[in-house]
């Protein structure tokens, strides 16, 4: 079913903002396709208004730019450049790809680049070839919760610095090689991402 076949959708009619912070929770008030409202809790990183403009676009077919961007990274002898970082939210050290937010009009090479030697201390191979391959669209993190969107990036990377983390962010870089991408998913006992799973369930089936 595409765009053209859907049903009618529920029209935006009103913005809450119930909470300020790092992350914000908003109440959306949506006019349904009989006429009643619908109110449902949602959380953003985006301001008042970001969130409505993004929220208008999206519902009338136009793409926003992505929040975040999510590195499955690879290096010239064919291992996965991966890290164990420890989640607040889950009080636990999580296996996972690095990953950040893109800054406001930054780049989304520069942002790759600059979110793997913060994270870990590599960058992007420079030899002139294509380091970057994104996927084609962003996908959205938790889209019965909050619009943040993460493009997903395979990477060519070599090792260029010393890993420079923000004060807070445990991370511990870690390289898996593809051949042993099988047996490590069947021995973590770690919390996982789902894109983190998907992509390495992705090399189990085609190294």
């Amino acid at each position: 079913m595409d765009s053209t076949t859907l049903p009618p959708a529920p029209r935006l009619a009103h913005i809450e903002q119930v909470s300020q912070g790092w992350i914000n929770k908003y109440l959306l008030t949506f006019r349904l396709p009989d006429g009643t409202d619908y109110v449902y809790e949602a959380a953003s990183r985006k301001g008042p208004e970001a969130f409505r403009q993004h929220l208008q676009a999206r519902s009338a077919g136009i793409a926003t730019p992505p929040d975040a961007v999510c590195i499955v990274p690879r290096t010239a002898d064919d291992q996965l450049l991966m890290i164990r970082e420890f989640r607040y939210p889950l009080g636990s050290w999580c296996i996972s790809f690095p990953a950040g937010l893109v800054e406001v009009d930054e780049d989304l090479e520069a942002a790759i680049d600059r979110e793997l030697r913060e994270e870990t201390g590599y960058g992007l191979v420079q030899d002139g070839q294509p380091a970057i391959r994104p996927l084609p669209q962003p996908g959205f993190s938790s889209t019965g919760l909050t619009d943040e969107s993460v493009t997903v990036v395979f990477a060519r990377v070599e090792k260029v610095q010393d890993a420079r983390p923000e004060h807070g962010e445990l991370i511990e870089p870690f390289l898996l090689p593809v051949v042993d991408v099988p047996a490590f998913v069947e021995a973590n006992t770690l919390p996982m991402g789902t894109r983190a799973q998907l992509i390495l369930q992705l090399f189990c089936q085609r190294p």
